[in-house]
């Protein structure tokens, strides 16, 4: 039976903008919440943009409806949590009007920004400070582009902010941020927990366009007037700022301490693990973010996960969805790993992890008249593993060894036989998660905690389903194909950034 105190969830997604209910338990409450799916406008060289104002239309659409389902049967929030995709900006003039869109963590027109960041910064040095390579991916980079290619809009920008940020200005007519939001940006310094000196000096920037240190975390309570009356229900409680969605997935999976790795593979896909420190070493190839002021997020994140899935089931033709997994589960039973003689790079997408090379692409090595597309299939998927197994082994050398490793995201769940070359890739078992939105559901447990209603977000743990343990007379195979995909990256891509 769901119990009190509810927190409604707000997911803003790269795809969708989803609201839902949570009750005291961590559990979903079900029949309420609403999921509103667009699109992100795209561009041929490379932008990956969003419009601030239309996002926040979706967002306050997908609460219209929850905040009705709230209204029809009298329930009433304790609070709001909230988690956005990390490392957005978009820059705001003087009157919080956006002046640029939203640019998204795919938008790769910053990296020649990057390459030219990286010849004036030591990289190597503000990584071990920052957690951020010098990439499309982060702020450093994309501040850089926008004064060289839109400088007089670059010069309106009053203050520069994550979407969170400006949802909330809508909302409550302030700009409110969290540690987890900005720890994502490229600019934080993880150890000490403030903005980092030495890069913000190398930027056309001013420390005052940034969220002051002091205000972030904070709660917000009362809607502004064109936003109370529309939703009671959720007026006059605390909004807690915007968390990045990596983070609220490792709590929502329940892999809240160092003892527990999560694997998500969506879309894309991470590697994370949550550490409770004053500090912690960064290890090259990894990025580190924080969850909150107490909290770290290490790991590692490839823009090619479930993605590969998809562009081999259409550009191969494959069978559909569960009789691919048969045929997937069936070669993985009568052929040992490897035996394909195939080497892949499924960098479809550029790459993130652990080389940081975003204008790399995917290569199919050893192809003959014999492969099939099932064999190319099945290389394909071993490879994104051993991407993770690169991943994890550079883990390794901050963290202990895991005593547990849970896989969320739809491409595992419905892919037991990606899940078992997972573990095999890995040499370690890995058990799924079953929680439906396990992003959303962090968000919650966040919130919870922050108002007392649970000690730590760890009282809660999540829905667990089958363990796929690693079958040790695999452990060589996956050894010789990761030597060979290294070798095959060194070749193709061995230019430093």
């Amino acid at each position: 039976m769901a119990s009190e105190p509810y927190i409604a969830t707000l997911d803003i997604g790269t795809s969708s903008v989803r609201s839902l209910l949570f009750d005291g338990n961590g559990r979903e409450v079900d029949g309420f919440g609403d999921q509103i799916a667009y699109h992100v406008h795209t561009t041929a060289d490379g932008g990956f943009e969003m419009d601030p104002d239309a996002l926040v239309d979706l967002t306050a659409q997908s609460l219209d409806q929850l905040c009705s389902q709230l209204r029809s049967l009298g329930k009433r929030p304790a609070a709001v949590g909230i988690d956005t995709f990390w490392h957005s900006v978009t820059g705001l003039d003087a009157a919080g009007k956006p002046v640029t869109p939203i640019l998204h963590l795919f938008d790769t027109r910053s990296a020649g920004a990057a390459r030219e960041l990286a010849g004036r910064i030591d990289n190597a040095k503000q990584h071990k400070r920052t957690g951020c390579v010098l990439h499309p991916s982060y702020y450093p980079a994309k501040l850089l582009w926008l004064s060289e290619t839109r400088p007089q809009d670059f010069k309106r920008v009053h203050t520069w902010a994550s979407f969170g940020e400006y949802l909330f200005l809508r909302l409550f007519g302030e700009c409110v941020t969290s540690t987890s939001m900005v720890s994502g940006t490229g600019l934080w310094n993880q150890n000490e927990n403030n903005y980092d000196a030495e890069l913000m000096q190398a930027l056309p920037v001013r420390l005052d366009q940034f969220a002051p240190v002091a205000e972030m975390d904070q709660p917000r309570t009362k809607l502004r007037d064109a936003f109370g009356p529309r939703w009671p229900e959720l007026d006059g409680i605390p909004w807690f700022p915007a968390l990045g969605d990596g983070a609220c997935n490792n709590v929502g999976s329940g892999c809240d301490g160092p003892d527990r790795f999560a694997l998500m593979a969506g879309t894309s896909g991470a590697m994370r693990a949550v550490s409770e420190t004053s500090r912690i070493d960064i290890p090259p190839g990894l990025w580190c973010y924080r969850v909150d002021r107490k909290r770290f997020v290490l790991g590692g994140a490839v823009s090619n996960g479930g993605s590969v899935y998809a562009w081999l089931q259409a550009t191969l033709r494959l069978s559909p969805g569960a009789e691919l997994e048969r045929q997937l589960q069936a070669e993985d039973r009568d052929t040992p790993p490897g035996t394909h003689g195939l080497t892949v790079l499924p960098l479809f997408a550029g790459e993130r992890s652990t080389g940081w090379r975003a204008d790399a692409r995917a290569a199919f090595i050893g192809l003959s008249a014999h492969s099939s597309p099932l064999e190319m299939a099945r290389a394909a998927l071993e490879s994104v593993a051993i991407t993770f197994r690169d991943i994890y082994q550079l883990m390794l050398k901050s963290l202990p060894e895991p005593k547990q490793i849970f896989a969320s995201g739809g491409a595992l769940l419905h892919s037991p036989a990606w899940t078992r070359m997972m573990a095999d890739a890995l040499g370690h078992n890995v058990q799924m998660c079953t929680e439906k939105e396990a992003t959303s559901r962090g968000a919650a447990l966040l919130a919870l905690e922050r108002i007392g209603a649970i000690q730590n977000i760890a009282s809660l743990p999540p829905e667990l389903g089958e363990t796929f343990p690693s079958d040790e007379k695999n452990a060589a195979a996956y050894s010789a194909m990761a030597a060979r995909q290294h070798r095959l990256y060194q070749k193709l891509f061995e230019e430093e950034w």
